[in-house]
């Protein structure tokens, strides 16, 4: 299907108040921010070897679309490719300049986003109300007066939120979450409207732009394509340059900086340092051009599921250990208006089925960051940012040395990620299940446990005892900061956190649940869900013992 940019006709647009959040002035400058990014990504390749960068971009181009010859893609683009890798070696050097010129181009133009701000108030203020009503009918009433809709299923937590709206008018925030599911972005950008922030920017799969589902609004909300299949260096340098550019500009964004989502369900414990970099070039050149908000701050996130869209597909992919074949899995749950149905159903009948948490903002460097702007290091002590970038007394981009700090930042980042994640009912009932099953097959691997489909029924009191006692053990980790519990766990009887976890498996995954009653036990079922869910638990495996 064409990834074609859907977009409403320009008649009727106003311009931005003066007050009006960053994204809604986008489109006025996107032709600019598009220039100012071949500029500077044409500068800063000077001193490369040009013809270096041409063969690479060409033989990676020309070997990917030759594995599916019969795509759009590849009539379209096949040719040239091929053309351009035979003229190389004849070329002149303003030949090649300008054939590279040619590539940031045209990698800029597909990259660059749309915003249309009468698209953010449709999908922030009428969908919500459309997708609840059109799955509960007699939800309507009740969401005119404010509640019962979808929005209530999503809980926002954060001692941070006036400190984050504070900020967002005086620097550039990028908010960092944990990545579980396509939903993520939707969602956190529900809570963000919710919580009194602004709409920010975000790299999105250039898969999701021809998903029948949103390819409106991914065309119309902000979001920049990131084709992952494109391996080459020119079109890495060319992402990282747009991101440098929209972040100096101050446009707020976001980055999964797991990079993709969790396939196992579990919380990254590793994050991807390219774009991550971009915050504290940015902040260096926002130093360099005395900008008044030179500013970038990171807010790390959590994002939760009672239940996962994409469980079955991440999960299947990640034990097939094809994630690295199939890094975008084009036909899982996501594309299926079924399950976004199945899904939003089950989630109705469940108070906070979703967590969201911002964490502590920090500045680029992992020091934390104040309502006011200030930098603190851990011990309270104010200290100035601006410190780390300085060179002879001047801010200086240094590639070997923020190439450091942004690895510093990614470990503080996975470090803040499990402090602020939210365990909830399915996580703690698999995990009492998955040990159930180890302790019953001692002897067997993993992978030999998981084709044990319908080999053990356990007592529903035993599964209770185990849910109690782990529960005690997470509210314990959760009173020394080392993790949080969903509000519902720490109040329920774990007979109901019991009877809470398979009434949703059983309302989502229907036949492929995780576990069922069964003659008043609880029978396990899909063992690879069951894994799945119990992954949630595993980065804290050092506080729990590890899993069976």
């Amino acid at each position: 299907m064409s990834d074609r940019r859907f977009k409403l006709p320009s008649f009727g647009r106003s311009r931005p108040a003066p007050d009006a959040p960053p994204m809604f002035r986008f489109n006025a400058e996107r032709g600019q921010i598009v220039a100012e990014v071949v500029a500077r990504a044409s500068e800063t390749l000077e001193g490369r070897e040009v013809e270096t960068l041409l063969v690479d971009a060409a033989y990676l181009e020309t070997k990917r679309l030759q594995e599916r010859p019969d795509s759009e893609e590849a009539r379209e683009k096949l040719p040239s490719w091929r053309d351009l890798a035979r003229r190389i070696p004849r070329m002149g050097d303003g030949e090649r300049a300008r054939a590279l010129d040619g590539l940031v181009r045209e990698h800029a133009q597909d990259v660059a986003g749309n915003f249309d701000p009468r698209v953010y108030h449709l999908a922030s203020k009428i969908l919500p109300v459309a997708l609840t009503a059109a799955i509960a009918p007699g939800t309507l009433v009740s969401q005119a007066l404010g509640r019962g809709g979808l929005m209530d299923r999503i809980t926002v937590e954060s001692d941070h939120l006036e400190a984050l709206r504070a900020l967002s008018r005086k620097a550039t925030l990028v908010v960092t979450p944990t990545h579980l599911s396509n939903l993520d972005s939707i969602v956190l950008g529900f809570a963000l409207d919710r919580e009194g922030l602004p709409p920010m920017t975000y790299g999105a799969g250039k898969n999701l732009f021809s998903n029948p589902l949103i390819s409106f609004f991914m065309h119309n909300l902000g979001a920049y394509r990131v084709d992952r299949r494109i391996k080459h260096e020119l079109y890495k340098h060319v992402l990282k340059t747009y991101s440098t550019v929209i972040l100096e500009r101050g446009y707020h964004s976001i980055f999964f900086p797991g990079g993709t989502r969790s396939r196992s369900g579990s919380v990254e414990s590793k994050v991807k340092l390219g774009l991550l970099g971009t915050g504290i070039e940015a902040f260096t050149r926002n130093l360099r051009a005395r900008k008044s908000s030179p500013l970038v701050v990171y807010v790390p996130t959590s994002i939760n599921f009672l239940l996962t869209l994409e469980a079955e597909s991440l999960i299947e992919d990640y034990l097939k250990e094809a994630g690295k074949a199939r890094y975008i899995i084009e036909d899982d749950e996501f594309s299926r208006a079924d399950r976004w149905l199945s899904l939003i159903s089950g989630l109705m009948r469940l108070k906070s089925a979703v967590y969201i948490r911002f964490g502590q903002p920090l500045d680029p460097f992992g020091n934390a960051v104040l309502a006011d702007g200030r930098s603190v290091d851990p011990r309270g002590r104010e200290v100035d940012p601006a410190s780390y970038v300085l060179r002879s007394s001047e801010p200086v981009v240094d590639a070997l040395r923020d190439a450091e700090y942004t690895r510093q930042l990614g470990q503080t980042l996975v470090d803040h990620f499990a402090r602020e994640t939210v365990l909830l009912s399915t996580h703690i009932c698999a995990r009492v299940l998955f040990e159930k099953l180890g302790a019953a097959f001692p002897d067997a691997d993993l992978f030999q446990r998981l084709r044990l489909h319908g080999q053990l029924v356990v007592p529903r009191d035993e599964v209770v005892a185990g849910m109690d006692a782990l529960r005690s053990r997470l509210v314990a980790l959760e009173d020394q900061g080392k993790l949080r519990v969903g509000r519902v766990v720490r109040q329920a009887r774990p007979a109901e956190l019991l009877e809470r976890a398979l009434l949703a498996w059983r309302d989502y995954h229907g036949p492929h649940a995780a576990a069922e009653w069964r003659e008043g036990q609880v029978a396990l079922g899909d063992l690879e869900l069951l894994y799945y869910y119990q992954n949630r638990l595993s980065v804290f495996g050092r506080h729990l013992g590890a899993s069976s």
